[in-house]
Order: structure tokens, then sequence, then C-alpha cells
């Protein structure tokens, strides 16, 4: 008998027909003689309209109310499923965050897991009871609701993996697992049977939305096996592991990450310290930096480009702007219109010239390059946004050839 963490999305849990068929995948699972823990998202887009509800009252609600507002969503979707299991005769409990023993850090909208104490999901259990655990959300030292952020349920599921030592973690989503691409848009984007741990991780910060980032690098911390499977077909999905075979691909993935804005300050003392005096303004605000580029410096002074994410454009321009006393009579400058296209691949480490190919796709679909970073195993390139889909197009094609099969 294995421990079996089963996770479902939003579109997954979306309405009465989608409820059974999530139910019929857990039945099953139980049946072969598995304890069944699942945990669930708010239905659809429950977590949306419940901001419009707050945004309709209140433009500026605080964080803490708003906890308590969106994890509604999920306890709704937990509530609904049991009710849904219990229909087929089949023992089930289902349990809010606090209960099933997510302790957290007291950041509303962000809060980090500190601890999972499992005991009542043990409990549970014992009882021969299929668990259902409201996704997204915890409690904090003030015994205050908490919730873990977008894609948090995730996140929500690897902890209890990792907590109770589970067999297996399966992540259901509305695609059949991990592809090259996304399928929707890209013709010839191929499903991938397994990917490392980096390499997932560094297609979830880069735009590619199977995963949440955090739970991929709770995974990997607690190696924790993860398993991407659709949960309107019943085929084979992912497996995201340790380690994998890298001989067949160069490239793992090809994303696209519209949520991307370029702050530019221009002229710019060239003195030592001032790109420590501009990030550390930035990182005190918990704003995080992706591309940077700095010019060479001439008649005493330089350039320093840099992107950070749309959501947060404004703050950063504001703090760059007139209460920077450094920066006062400099031109700051924020472009919104870019998007940031990456190529992924542990193989990369070891195969020169492909940075080079990358490029050469861009060229031949005629898309300028504005900013360009790299690591061992990913190359990121800034572009204008209205290219975003042809780039990811032609490097798709250019890295992975349409008779692919693995």
């Amino acid at each position: 008998m294995a421990l079996i963490v089963q996770k479902f999305g939003g579109s997954s849990v979306a309405d009465a027909d989608r409820l059974r068929n999530v139910a019929s995948i857990i039945a099953e699972t139980y049946r072969a003689g598995n304890d069944v823990v699942v945990v669930v998202s708010a239905q659809g887009d429950t977590t949306d309209d419940l901001i419009a509800k707050a945004k309709e009252l209140n433009e500026s609600p605080s964080r803490r109310e708003m906890d308590v507002l969106l994890s509604a969503g999920e306890q709704m979707s937990c509530a609904l499923l049991a009710i849904t299991i219990e229909k087929m005769g089949l023992p089930v409990c289902s349990l809010l965050g606090w209960q099933a023993g997510f302790q957290t850090t007291s950041a509303y909208g962000i809060a980090r897991i500190k601890n999972v104490k499992a005991d009542r999901i043990r409990i549970e259990l014992d009882k021969k009871n299929i668990v259902v655990v409201a996704g997204f959300q915890g409690i904090c030292k003030y015994d205050d609701i908490t919730t873990l952020g977008r894609g948090g349920s995730d996140t929500s599921a690897v902890a209890i993996a990792a907590a109770m030592h589970a067999d297996r973690c399966q992540i259901y989503t509305d695609v059949e697992g991990v592809y090259t691409a996304d399928p929707r848009k890209i013709k010839g984007a191929v499903k991938l049977s397994e990917i490392t741990y980096d390499e997932m991780l560094e297609l979830a910060t880069l735009g590619a939305q199977v995963l949440n980032n955090r739970s991929v690098e709770m995974a990997k911390k607690y190696g924790v096996v993860l398993e991407v499977l659709s949960s309107m077909k019943r085929v084979p999905g992912t497996i995201v592991k340790e380690v994998v075979s890298v001989e067949k691909m160069l490239v793992r993935g090809v994303t696209k990450d519209v949520n991307v804005a370029r702050i530019s300050v221009l002229g710019v003392p060239d003195v030592p310290g001032i790109a420590f005096k501009i990030f550390s303004k930035i990182a005190a605000k918990n704003i995080n930096v992706d591309i940077i580029l700095q010019s060479v410096g001439r008649d005493g002074t330089k350039d320093i480009a840099f992107t950070v994410s749309r959501d947060h454009a404004q703050t950063a321009m504001e703090l760059l702007g007139d209460s920077f006393e450094l920066l006062r009579g400099k031109t700051v400058l924020c472009d919104t219109d870019v998007a940031k296209i990456s190529i992924v691949g542990a193989g990369m480490e070891t195969h020169p010239g492909t940075a080079a190919k990358m490029f050469e796709a861009l060229y031949e679909a005629d898309i300028n390059i504005q900013m360009i970073a790299t690591s061992e195993i990913k190359i990121s390139v800034l572009i204008d946004a209205k290219d975003a889909d042809r780039a990811v197009d032609s490097v798709h094609r250019a890295f992975v050839p349409e008779d692919l099969v693995l």
C-alpha cells in the first residue's frame, strides 16, 4: 500500500462534471489499496471573482482581510469535492489548511510554509478516509489565515508529500504533462517523459505555467518525485526528478514571459557603489530583478538597465524617482512593451554554440534582441512584446525537430 498525494487545479474542479471526473480518479487510486491525500485549488475563476468583489467595496483592502476572503475559494472546492466523493460511497474528510497542520509566516498574500504538522491527516488516513485538503492556505503565529500566493496549491501538495514521505506526488492539470513549449500555441511542441528539477524550476520561473516554481524548489530540496498529469485524459504524464537522460535533447523547453518591464537609468555617475545603491533600494521592497545590463562608462557616466515584473514596475519607478537623491535630474525610463524568451536545458552545459543557434533563429525571424542573460542551463533574451509568439515558434523549430520522439 502506498501513500499518494494528488493535486487538482482550478480548471480540473471548475464545475460539477469536472468534480465528478476528479472524484473518479481519486476513487480509482483509493480502490487500488492506496492511502490518498488530495489538495485542491479554487474552482475556475473563483479567486479572480473574489478579488473583483473586494475591489468593488475597497480599492485598497488589507492583505490580512484579502487572505480571509481568498481562502474561501479553496474551502468551497474541498468541501464540494468531498461531497462528490461521499456520493460514490467512499469515506472522506475535508480539511482546511490550518486543520491539515500548515504553519506559515505572517506575510499575508505571499506567506511561506514554516512547518506541516500532519497529525490530523494521519488520524484520518488511519480511519481509512480519503483526505481532501484546501490548498494555498495555512495559519500564522497570530492564528490568522494566510495564503501562499498564486500557484500555492502546488506548494501545499509538495509540502504534504515531503512531510509525510509520500510515495508519489501527482499534479493534475489541464494539459497532459510538461511540453517543450505551450502546446496550445506551438504546433510542434513535444511532451517530455521526464525533466530534472533544475530544468523544471527554470521553466517555471521563466513563464511556463504548468507548475509553481516554489513547489519545484521544495520538491528538489526534499527529494519529492513529481508527476504532472492531465485530469482530462488518462495518459502518461511527465516525471520531474533529480537525474534524467539528456542525450536526446539539448533544449528541454522554450518559454515566453510577458509579465516583464525594462527600466533604464541613464547617465548615472560612473563611480564605485552606484549599482549597490540602486539595487539595494529595489531589494528593500522585495522586488526581484532579473536581467541587468550596464554600459561601459563614458565621460564619467554610464547607463544601467534591468528588468522587473510589470506588477512591480510602478513601485520600482517611484523608488528611483525624486525620492532617491542620487538619481535626481537623471533620466529614468520604463518600457512595459517587452517580453522575455528563454531556452532551458541541462545539455547546454556541454554543448558550445547554443546561444549562437538561438540568436540565428531570432535573426532569421527578423527579431531584434534588446538584452541577454545566461546561466549554465538557460539563455534569456528581451525582445519587443509584439514579436514574442513568433520568437518562441522560431526558436522552438531550431531546437526541437518535428520528428522528435521521446
